[in-house]
């Protein structure tokens, strides 16, 4: 009773099956939820955070960053699949929680993804502003400094001045995206099948013409010798792991919209570990084109892909003016999963009685959760406008770690309480994958900065006031419990 009260497997599966007018719409198919993963996956993994990684933590072994982190999704990947055939409704790793580990687990799930989601969009749309800029600039129509970026940097433990007074270009994206989120899911999902196919699309090129002017001697040595703790070696792949982890939050995104896919027990998995796959990949090509294109070391610039591909000469120049292309639309896809997201998991809060009722409204003509979606815009654009994305980008990946490494716990502890309950999908090799997920996201979250830690625990503070302040004595389970009745 209480913070451990659980939500029955009975209620959660006939909330998935009740229409009515505040009922989500579901319109989305496997391909549709292939396409949306890797719109959120395909983005600043790619664009902006390989060259950060590999010049600053992995080198050249960034590649075993990537199938760290890779892993690491995978094994969390399996565990939500599992949850989401079994729970297909809104609200993602909160949901699952809430199911398995108790309302006060639940809050501090939907608590961190909130942290996840809205700084996920601020982090992607600051990286889409720099890309933005620089190809503004080279078809001669340069922005004002003083509008095209944060007004401080981070740096040495200090904020420090840039001269700039807002980063217009990244507010007035979020703005643009949640309109179209308002409109409707359907559309949302059309308008991101478009630029998944151009984005995917460009990468391959990279990758295809990347490998006829690689120089094998950039991968040499593979494994830097290390430099200090994060630096460089061993422990730094684990470090560059961790940074990177930002861009598989994707497939957590798939689900957060298990309540508008029309055939949820088959599509959600499907579109979570689809997309995983091709996005690892894509990744892991991607990362030994760039490193033996150009030494890692010059790669710690906004854009690293056109540096790298600046460093093969005339013979490359061609494909940069297509990757700012496709780096202006992939990292718009990315923010648009990650607005999308957001609210979903605000509206399950409401619908059980953490947040108030308004986060729970559905517009009756769009079907779309509407009074958190522009809430979501109107947040995530501040630090969008004012914060740098170095800032950004770690607290989202802890954020995310910490998401994945309870619901690989969820699941462990469901197979116990509950072996009877019907599974379309089962995580296979349990207690094994369970365990291996959580030790793997674990130790990526152990070796990320300890300025991050800080930050992620004054998040949760706040957290818990707002939990005990409201949320706890709103709850509808716990009034129900009140009543006499228990859950199962």
């Amino acid at each position: 009773m209480g913070l451990w009260s659980t939500k029955s497997m009975a209620s959660l599966q006939n909330e998935a099956t009740v229409e009515g007018e505040h009922s989500l719409k579901r319109a989305l198919g496997a391909t549709n939820l292939v396409l949306l993963g890797i719109g959120a996956i395909i983005g600043a993994g790619i664009f902006v955070l390989t060259g950060t990684a590999a010049a600053n933590y992995a080198g050249n072994a960034v590649v075993l960053s990537f199938i760290l982190a890779g892993l690491a999704c995978a094994f969390a990947g399996l565990c939500y699949a599992e949850f989401a055939s079994m729970i297909p409704i809104a609200g993602s790793a909160y949901t699952y929680g809430y199911a398995t580990l108790g309302e006060f687990v639940a809050w501090i799930i939907g608590w961190d993804l909130i942290l996840e989601y809205l700084l996920g969009a601020s982090t992607v749309a600051v990286g889409w502003a720099g890309y933005f800029a620089e190809f503004l600039r080279k078809i001669g129509i340069p922005l004002p400094k003083e509008i095209s970026g944060a007004p401080y940097a981070f740096a040495n433990g200090h904020f420090t001045p840039t001269g700039s007074i807002v980063n217009l270009p990244a507010m007035l994206l979020i703005g643009l995206l949640t309109v179209i989120l308002v409109i409707g899911i359907k559309e949302s999902a059309r308008f991101n099948n478009v630029i998944v196919f151009l984005k995917v699309a460009i990468v391959l090129l990279v990758i295809v013409f990347g490998f006829m002017f690689v120089n094998t001697a950039n991968w040499h040595p593979f494994i830097s010798p290390n430099e200090g703790p994060g630096k460089y070696g061993w422990s730094g792949i684990a470090r560059g792991g961790g940074v990177i982890f930002f861009a598989y939050i994707g497939f957590d995104a798939v689900s957060t919209t298990a309540q508008e896919a029309k055939n949820p027990q088959r599509d959600m998995p499907i579109g979570i570990l689809g997309s995983l796959a091709v996005c690892t990949v894509l990744y892991i090509l991607m990362a030994l084109v760039m490193t033996g294109l150009v030494p890692f070391r010059q790669l710690n610039v906004p854009n690293p892909v056109q540096v790298a591909l600046d460093a093969a000469g005339p013979g490359l120049a061609w494909l940069n003016y297509f990757v700012g292309i496709g780096a202006i639309l992939g990292l718009a896809s990315v923010v648009l999963v990650m607005l999308m997201g957001q609210p979903r998991v605000f509206f399950a809060m409401a619908r059980d009685g953490l947040l108030p009722a308004v986060f729970g409204k559905v517009h009756p003509r769009f079907k779309t959760p509407y009074v958190t979606t522009i809430l979501t815009g109107i947040v995530a654009a501040i630090p969008a406008g004012f914060l740098p994305i170095e800032e950004l980008g770690t607290l989202v990946s802890i954020g995310t770690l910490l998401a994945f490494v309870i619901v690989c716990a969820g699941t462990l502890v469901l197979r116990y309480k509950r072996p009877d309950l019907h599974r379309p999908f089962k995580t296979p090799l349990v207690p094994l994958v369970p365990i291996l997920g959580i030790l793997s996201c674990g130790y990526l979250m152990w070796n990320l900065p300890r300025q991050t830690w800080e930050r992620l625990v004054i998040w949760m503070v706040i957290g818990l006031v707002i939990y005990f302040a409201y949320g706890k004595t709103h709850s509808k389970i716990g009034r129900v419990e009140t009543t006499g009745n228990t859950t199962a």
